[in-house]
């Protein structure tokens, strides 16, 4: 197995986060790497009402926000030190293609929903950042609350 430096959790603040960051945070402890949370925020910027266009700016500011306080939750409940956490602006798997090369990382870890069907027709996060990582990269298949309860 590759010993990993500096892993990269990429978290959709679903209900399922804590599942890929307890992993992420396993992983890293066995490793003695460390570890720095990303989420990424697709960009709003305008959207159009009719002929009007609607500043969503402060929309923007908000979701990230919102955002920065989850991962800062998030990380209070592990009990391993986060190096550092990352809102993001722009496309998931581009950003953390990104974010992966300037930070050194070599892991990147995602959640995988494991989609089946159309759904997976339509592609997912975690298949794009697969694409085109310069590192290693992590799937963590997470389980919904309604799978667990049919373990």
């Amino acid at each position: 197995m590759a010993t990993y430096k500096h892993i990269i959790a990429g978290l959709d603040l679903s209900e399922e986060s804590p599942q890929v960051l307890q992993r992420a945070t396993e992983l890293a402890r066995d490793c003695g790497a460390t570890l720095s949370l990303a989420h990424v925020i697709e960009p709003l910027t305008f959207a159009y009402g009719g002929d009007m266009p609607v500043d969503l700016s402060e929309v923007q500011e908000q979701l990230q926000l919102k955002a920065e306080q989850e991962l800062q939750r998030l990380t209070r409940q592990t009990d391993f030190t986060i190096q550092r956490e990352h809102v993001l602006v722009g496309q998931p798997a581009t950003e953390l293609h990104n974010l992966a090369s300037q930070e050194g990382a070599d892991l990147i870890i995602v959640g995988s929903h494991g989609r089946k069907g159309f759904a997976l027709l339509l592609g997912s996060t975690s298949n794009s950042v697969l694409h085109g990582a310069s590192c290693d990269v992590l799937a963590v298949r997470v389980a919904h609350e309604d799978e667990k309860e049919g373990s």
